[in-house]
Parts: C-alpha cells; structure tokens; sequence
C-alpha cells in the first residue's frame, strides 16, 4: 500500500506548488509596482547613466504628448463651461419671455370668462321667455277645451253664459301677454348674439395668445436641446481624451520600470524618496525566496517513484468511477414501497399517533373499548408492542380473488426498533419459528403469524397472508408499487390524516366495510379515497376519478346541487357533512371535496370502517 502513501504526497506537493505560484504572481506584481514608483521618483538620477538614455527619451516624448492631451481637455472643459452658461441664458430669456405672454393672457383670460357667463345669463333669459310663451300657449289651448266641454254639456247648466264670458275674457287677455313675450324674446335673442360675437372674439384673442406662448417655448426649447447636444459632444471628447491621457500613462510605465530595475541593480536611491529603494529591494528578495521554494518543491516531486504514482492514480479513478456507477443505480432506483401484494384493492391506513393525541377518538375508545381492536384488525394480536404509544401506521390491505373470498395484509410501523418486540416472541414458547428464504416468521396457533419486513415494520395476520407479504417483501412475488395509479392518488392524501382509505375498486367498498357511501357515489367512481382528521372539529377530504370529463361534470354538478342525495351515510338519517361540501376539480376526470363531518356521522363512520355498528346503534343518532 505503499502507492497510496506516495499518492497522497506527491497531492500534497501539487498543492504546495500551486500556493507557492499563486504567492509568487503577487509577489511578482507587487516587485514591478515597487520597481515602477522607483523608476518614476529617481527619473533625475537616471539621466547620469548611459544606457537609460533611451528611455528618458521615450518618457520625454510622452509627457510632451500628455501635456497637449492636458491642454486640449481644458479647452474642452472651457467649451463646456461656455455652453452651460449660455443653456441657463437660455433659460432666464424663456421664463422673462413666457411670464410676458402670461401676463398679456391673464386680462385676455378674464374677459373671456365674463363674456362666457354673459352668454349663460342671456341663454337663461331666453330660455325663460320661450318657456313662458309655451306655458301661455298651453292655457289657451286649455280654456278653449274647457269652452268647448261648456257647450258640449247636455243639459246645458244654468250659468253657461256667467263660465262662458268668463272663459272668453280670460282668453282674450292672452293674445296681449303672447306680444309682450315675444318682444321679450326678440330682445333677449338680440342680447345673446351680441354676448356670443364678444365671447367669440375674445376666444380668438386669447387662443392668438396661446398660439404666441407655443410657438416662444419651441423656440427656446429647440435652442436648449442644440446647446445641449453640443454639450454632450463635447463630454464625449473630454472622455476620449481623459482615456487618451490615462493610455499615454500607462505607456510611461515600460519606461519607469527599466530606469527603476536599473537604479535597484546600481543602489541608486531618489533623495526625496529613499525608502523606494529598500521596498523594491525586500520585494526582490521575497521572489527569489519563492522562486527557490518553488525550485525545492519541484525537485521533491520527480523523485517520487512514477509506477506507484500511476498505481494511485488508477486506484483513484476506478473509486471514482464505481461511485458515480453506485450514484447512478441509486437514483435510477424507483421510489420506496408499502410491500404490499400487486391485486391489492383497498388499503385502510391508521395513523396511530394522530388517534392517541385526538380527544374525539380517546372519548370514543373509551365510551366503546371494542372498537380500536375491531378497526386495527389482527394488529391487536400483536404483543409487546402498545399500538397506540409506540406505532406510528398501521396499514390494512384487503384484496378479493375471483372466487369472491376477502384477503387481508397487515402492516405495524413502529415509531422505533422493534428488537424488544422481536425479543418478546422469541420469549413466547406459543410461537414456533421457521424460515422463507432465510426470513424468519413466527407462527402462533391457531391462525396467527409475525414476520419482520423492514427496520420497524412488522407482518402480521393469518401465516399465509403473512408468507405472501415476506415473499413480496423478498422480490419473489410482485408489489404494489407507489408510482401506480392507485398509490399516486393515495399519497396525495394528507398523511397527517388519522385515517386513510382508498379502493380502486368502490362497488366492493360495501362488500368489504359495513356501507360508508351511497350506491350512486360508488358506481360513479373509478377511485375513490377518504381522509379524516379526527381533530375537533372533524375534516374529511375525499378524491373521487370518474371514467370522463362529462362523468367528472355532471358528478360535480350533482354533489353541489345535491349533496344530501351524494353524501350520507347509507340505511341512517345522517349526513357525512355539516355544511355543503367545497368541491373542486383537478384536470378533466379527478374530483375532490372537502367538508366538516358531525360527531355523529364520524362516530358512526368509525364503527362501519371496524364493523362494530347495529341498527339500534343507527337508529340511536
């Protein structure tokens, strides 16, 4: 194993080697910044040695080009100063010019809306002397109707002639009142003319004004947007040549980095900077340091032995290779099962630990001992386990053959290891051990069996129910997987429910409980699963799938318009919900309801479910 040791040390150099460079590219730049600032500061001191005279030279010409680059961005900026100044004269011009017009249209505003209500008031009296007219109009029209019912009367009454003159005289006072009105009207015609051509032509003053305001503000506007497009042009070129500037810079620096590797080879230092000098100086001895180490590392390195290099390398990837093909048969693995047989109909799941904490189902097992025996079937038989404190699911699967014979599978998950209980039956001389496939199962006479088929799951029932479940459990015969139909509808019930219950087979939900829903609602249904809270007060959700969305349709339609036909319990008076249920609808042919159950209904539900209930129990509620 000599290789795996050789292995893990020639890692430990790479990752030695690779710090070392990393440590020396920082090294690396800081010496060339101490070795440029050097250059830089002793530029003086360099012209007294010949050969950076090339340099000087190229440093010369590129200040000079700095120094015309530095002149054109203060003209730039000189421009810019010149053009923001003339935009806020600009600015001062359009309001002095604006507040001119304002003050012109404010009298020309307020003789507009005099003669605007001038009109109104001549429109009003116009409009009151028409409508007097018509009302006088109107009154004659009436005392000639009555003059004529006058004289239509038969017999004629005794002061005729007294209502005729009367009638007649009031009549001819109207023909004076009609004149007088309509000169009124004329009068009043002319005054609205005469008040609507002043109201016209001060519009025609006041929209001349407007127009006069408009035209002022897209002027200055337009000239505010070209000083502003100048100014933009020219903060563009200042940000072309402050770039030009910063290149010209940075161009220094070939330079400056010579001169200052020079002056760090000669001891030169600058007089106003001597402490250059000793920097770039410590940080030459920090890269040769480096370097070195870098030299000692990698000559550790090829003295390793190549073939147990290789042999490592080999080891490696094979683990790696195995692993990945483990992850792969891991997560291609389908998803955890009940270990239940495949013909599996009708699965009662009781959540033990939801029945202990619900005050309605304590009251209940205390008020009728036999029902918790009776709804957990031939778990109750299991000893040294105490179901309701240490199980955590008890799961009763019931199949039918073809012959119409009931089968039922029991499952007890404990919330812990059963080695104690496991123990407890080794203890019991009534139970004789034999073994399936190196399985072991204990066989109680008469008709009683107990195998382990998990970490805390036991099998428990009649011994060749119990065989069928270790032969599932052992791959030999067929499972009922989660990803079926029935399972995928199952485990989209809320787990935390007390009670589950699904059927992929409703007709023979009646036949295999004491009866929970109507005949209609079973043959409507091609899967059907209850959940119930047992917490106060009592929830029940159930998923119905039909054969078809028009089935989906019209069994929505009716349990909403009809829900005490749909949901009660079958041979009682009671009902499953205590206000109509909600329903809802998931894709084309799946249904689910929810609903709060009386006491009663969930009592008597319970008892069907265990097969405790009697007609004087039903009659009772």
């Amino acid at each position: 194993m000599s290789f795996i040791r050789t292995g893990f040390r020639e890692i430990a150099l790479k990752v030695r080697r690779q710090r070392t460079r990393m440590v020396l590219r920082h090294e690396r730049r800081l010496l060339q910044k101490s070795e440029i600032n050097l250059g830089r500061e002793g530029t003086a001191q360099a012209a007294s040695f010949p050969e950076l005279r090339n340099e000087i030279v190229a440093l010369r010409k590129l200040e000079q080009e700095q120094k015309e680059v530095a002149l054109r961005i203060a003209r730039i900026e000189e421009g810019i100063k010149r053009i923001e100044e003339e935009r806020q004269q600009n600015a001062r011009e359009q309001a002095e010019a604006i507040a001119k017009l304002e003050a012109e249209k404010r009298p020309l505003l307020q003789q507009r809306n005099q003669a605007k209500n001038n009109v109104d008031v001549c429109e009003r009296e116009l409009a009151g002397v028409e409508r007097r007219i018509q009302e006088s109009e109107a009154a004659d029209r009436d005392l000639l109707k009555q003059l004529s019912d006058l004289h239509a009367l038969n017999p004629p009454p005794a002061d005729l002639e007294a209502r005729s003159a009367g009638i007649t005289a009031r009549r001819a006072r109207l023909p004076d009142e009609r004149a007088e009105l309509v000169r009124a009207r004329l009068g009043s015609a002319d005054a609205a003319r005469l008040a609507k051509e002043k109201l016209n032509a001060a519009e025609a003053e006041l929209s001349a004004i407007e127009k006069n305001m408009a035209r002022t503000r897209s002027e200055f506007e337009a000239r505010d947007r070209k000083l502003n497009d100048n100014i933009r042009a020219q903060q563009e070129a200042a940000r072309e040549a402050r770039a030009r500037h910063q290149t010209v810079e940075e161009r220094k620096n070939p330079a400056y980095l010579s001169i200052g590797r020079h002056l760090a080879a000669k001891g030169v230092a600058p007089p106003n900077a001597p402490h250059l000098l000793a920097e770039a100086h410590r940080r030459r001895e920090a890269v040769d340091a480096h370097l070195q180490h870098k030299a000692e590392l990698a000559l550790l390195s090829s003295q390793i032995d190549k073939q147990d290099l290789r042999k490592f390398y080999f080891s490696v990837f094979s683990v790696l290779v195995l692993l990945a093909l483990t992850l792969l048969v891991v997560f291609q693995s389908p998803r955890g099962r009940e270990w239940l047989p495949q013909e599996t109909d009708t699965i009662l799941s009781i959540n033990a630990d939801q029945f202990e904490r619900a005050n309605f189902a304590k009251r209940l097992r205390n008020e009728q001992p036999t029902l918790w025996p009776a709804l957990i079937g031939a778990a109750a038989s299991l000893p040294g386990l105490n179901l309701p404190r240490d199980a955590v699911r008890i799961t009763r699967a019931l199949t039918t053959n073809e012959a119409g014979e009931t089968r039922e599978f029991n499952l007890v998950q404990a919330r812990r290891d059963i080695s104690n209980v496991i123990r407890a039956i080794t203890n019991d001389k009534t139970f004789q051990k034999r073994f399936i496939s190196g399985l072991p199962v204990w066989e109680r006479q008469p008709d009683f069996a107990v195998a382990r088929v998990g970490p805390a799951t036991l099998a428990v029932g009649a011994p060749d129910q119990v065989d069928e479940l270790v032969l599932v459990r052992l791959g030999m015969k067929p499972d009922l997987k989660i990803t079926g139909q029935l399972f995928d509808r199952f485990q989209a019930l809320d787990r935390d429910s007390a009670l589950r219950l699904i059927s992929r087979d409703p007709p023979d939900l009646s036949r295999v409980f004491h009866p929970i829903f109507t005949r209609e609602l079973l043959d409507a249904s091609q899967l059907l699963g209850l959940a119930v809270n047992l917490q106060n007060p009592v929830k029940a959700r159930v998923l119905i799938k039909v054969n078809s969305s028009k089935s989906a349709a019209d069994l929505a339609r009716n349990l909403h318009d009809k829900p005490q036909q749909w949901l009660r319990l079958p041979d009682s008076q009671l009902l499953l919900y205590s206000q109509p249920p909600e329903v809802q609808r998931h894709g084309d042919s799946n249904l689910e309801l929810r609903f709060a159950v009386p006491e009663g209904s969930a009592r008597l539900l319970l008892q069907r479910l265990a097969k405790t209930d009697t007609p004087q129990a039903v009659a009772a509620y």
